[in-house]
């Protein structure tokens, strides 16, 4: 699929195959760990580089889950051309979950003919005749990351039970090399075996164009990334799922990444 199926007025949907060699959504934080107070700030962009912000993330509701689990809004979004900017004041000790919020992008069709396959996310253009239909969705993006004043606590690691997520078991503010992140992939809060999930190191230097491991979730959905070396990481998984009745679209292309970090003991 050319890139400019995939890019148009200035917004970037985030669900087509091979999507974490040309751009990707992410949600990264400044550091995972306030450095100057209680303030926190993230960056939310689709980048080929990451996480080097390219077309900024729009059309979503920032929101922030506290170690005690209450979910509130982002206190600041600011965005950009390129970025959203996310600040937000953390109220006591312990992990906060940081998500961009679910983002409906554009709707795509996937067809093919005399052995061409074609894409296009323009609702006006028709499918010619004698093409046969191979994909008709929607994109569901969500980003998120954790951050952790104090000592981490598990409380904002509770699923959401719906959509597309990762729940870890492995705290993703206690990563370390030599050790591995132990994650559950989740459907609409079922496990979801069989699910791919690219980990991509966050280098902005051209590795983060190539995933350093797929991994395959097993059959109770469970997988494990072995932390090899230290340095900032995204994950990434999407499924594609029946879209709630009076969607845009039959399908849901839905994706997930995670923003984490990996430190030396």
């Amino acid at each position: 699929m050319k890139l400019s199926t995939v890019l148009g007025g200035g917004v970037l949907a985030a669900f087509v195959p091979l999507l974490a060699q040309a751009h990707t959504p992410y949600l990264a934080p400044a550091s995972f760990e306030p450095m100057h107070g209680n303030l926190v700030t993230l960056d939310a962009a689709f980048g080929e580089e990451l996480f080097v912000p390219e077309v900024v993330f729009d059309n979503s509701v920032f929101a922030v889950v506290g170690p005690d689990g209450t979910r509130v809004p982002a206190d600041s979004v600011q965005r950009l051309k390129t970025r959203a900017v996310v600040e937000h004041a953390l109220t006591g000790k312990g992990t906060y979950r940081f998500s961009s919020g679910q983002r409906l992008g554009a709707v795509f069709r996937t067809w093919e003919l005399d052995g061409k396959k074609e894409s296009t996310r323009d609702p006006a253009k028709a499918l010619p005749a004698g093409a046969t239909l191979l994909a008709h969705y929607q994109s569901v993006n969500l980003s998120e990351a954790y951050v952790t004043l104090g000592a981490p606590t598990r409380t904002a690691l509770a699923p959401y039970g719906n959509g597309l997520e990762i729940v870890a078991a492995t705290h993703p503010s206690d990563l370390y090399t030599g050790e591995h992140f132990a994650f559950e992939v989740r459907f609409d809060g079922a496990p979801l075996p069989g699910a791919k999930v690219e980990i991509f190191p966050a280098t902005g230097d051209g590795r983060s164009k190539q995933a350093a491991a797929t991994l395959t979730t097993d059959a109770a959905g469970k997988a494990r990334f072995d932390l090899a070396r230290a340095g900032t990481w995204l994950a990434i998984v999407r499924h594609r799922g029946k879209a709630p009745a009076g969607a845009a679209a039959p399908e849901y292309g839905y994706g997930y990444t995670l923003s984490f970090r990996v430190l030396d003991p």
